[in-house]
């Protein structure tokens, strides 16, 4: 009965009953698609590396060598010798190690000197492999590959020339030994997109005629010579690392920590992952505040359309009474068309969420690299919207009540 009558009301206001469930609509998928989002940023986050099992560099903090070894910010406190790093490479817990090298950079885009193993080895958002759009990996001295936000910002395609700035901010350029674009990676969504990636021994190369960070005075090394030179590396600034077993990964780590022939450090990626999210991760709370703020104001703009609605109703109220319902069947009749009204918004805005996330996924994927997962609705999803139909049945018990309280002398009364 109060649900039947609860329905014909709401059929009889349409227009307004829409344009409310709309509302609530929409504020229900701005905060499940807000949560979406954070829970896959965080998701990208901590699949920016994935498969090594430790990062070894220069005794620092591990956030630090997070920082400059994977997200290119900031600089190594030191480097890691050759020698080191052959050490490690030699150990019997070591599976594979890939070395890097930074320290120059290409208008504001940081150079990475690496092996071709790296394009084998890292791995991204659960074990994804770096591809190519364009090209093929570095096989000359001289030769680059570039990620796709380089490629993307300065318009450059494969066979283009690229000349190496020496450091991160400097105007003093390796114009003596250019370099040619191999190829071009598809969007990761990582830092590598970032990144010009060249070959340690490129590295070495650029540098033959520099000393303590300054060029030495005379002619240029011709690039011909400097070809026939050996360009093994004198040091590295960290290394990302695989263990041949997950068992001996926190034996090598404190193997590498406590080594004696200078200060490393090696951290675990995924736990230097959570440490940054940590500090950087507190956005996402002053974001689900905003979207929280939003549903509580589509279901006040509930409430006061209830209210709205009962001068116009006081007819309709008392007719109810003077059939013999009672006050508290005038209040369960509201409270139950709120409730019907939230049911609606809220599922509609279910809809509305998944229907974004076809349509957005792929076009986030590749402009920004996030990936949104359309999966069911997780249990945090529905206790979600159950509260929004709770909430709609609590904002709704003030209006109802004040109609609970409207006399039938005072509905019946004709006012002129």
């Amino acid at each position: 009965m109060i649900l039947r009558l609860a329905l014909g009301s709401l059929v009889a206001r349409v227009v307004t009953v829409g344009m409310t469930v709309l509302a609530i609509a929409m504020s229900v998928a701005l905060f499940l698609g807000v949560e979406k989002v954070r829970t896959g940023a965080k998701d990208s986050f901590a699949d920016t590396i994935s498969g090594t099992d430790l990062i070894v560099g220069a005794r620092s903090g591990s956030v630090q060598l997070l920082l400059y070894s994977v997200f290119r910010i900031g600089n190594a406190t030191n480097n890691v010798t050759w020698q080191s790093y052959e050490e490690i490479a030699a150990r019997p817990e070591v599976d594979w190690i890939v070395p890097i090298s930074l320290g120059d950079s290409h208008r504001q885009f940081r150079v990475m000197g690496t092996t071709a193993a790296f394009f084998d080895r890292y791995k991204y958002r659960d074990r994804r492999s770096l591809a190519m759009q364009d090209g093929v990996v570095m096989d000359d001295l001289f030769d680059a590959v570039i990620g796709s936000d380089v490629a993307a910002t300065l318009g450059y395609s494969v066979g283009d020339p690229i000349v190496v700035a020496h450091g991160i901010a400097s105007f003093v350029e390796h114009k003596d030994q250019p370099f040619r674009i191999a190829g071009v990676l598809e969007k990761t969504g990582t830092p590598v997109d970032r990144t010009v990636i060249v070959s340690m021994e490129a590295i070495e190369a650029i540098h033959v005629d520099w000393r303590n960070g300054a060029r030495t005075p005379g002619e240029p090394t011709p690039v011909e010579r400097i070809r026939q030179m050996d360009l093994t590396p004198k040091a590295v600034t960290a290394a990302l690392v695989g263990v041949k077993s997950p068992l001996q990964t926190f034996a090598l780590q404190r193997a590498i920590n406590d080594y004696g022939q200078e200060p490393l450090l090696a951290v675990l990626p995924g736990v230097a992952l959570q440490e940054l999210w940590s500090i950087v991760g507190v956005a996402e709370t002053a974001l689900l505040a905003v979207s929280a703020m939003v549903v509580i104001t589509a279901l006040i703009g509930l409430m006061a359309t209830i209210f709205s609605s009962l001068n116009e109703r006081r007819r309709e109220m008392a007719i109810l009474r003077a059939m013999g319902a009672r006050p508290r069947t005038i209040l369960s009749l509201l409270v139950c068309e709120a409730v019907l009204t939230a049911t609606a918004g809220a599922a509609l805005g279910l809809a509305l969420l998944y229907g974004g996330l076809i349509i957005a996924q792929p076009m986030v994927d590749s402009a920004f690299g996030l990936w949104l997962p359309i999966e069911a609705p997780s249990t945090r999803d529905i206790g979600m919207l159950a509260s929004v139909v709770a909430a709609g049945a609590i904002v709704s018990l003030l209006p109802a009540i004040r109609a609970y309280r409207l006399s039938l002398a005072d509905g019946m009364m004709v006012r002129q």
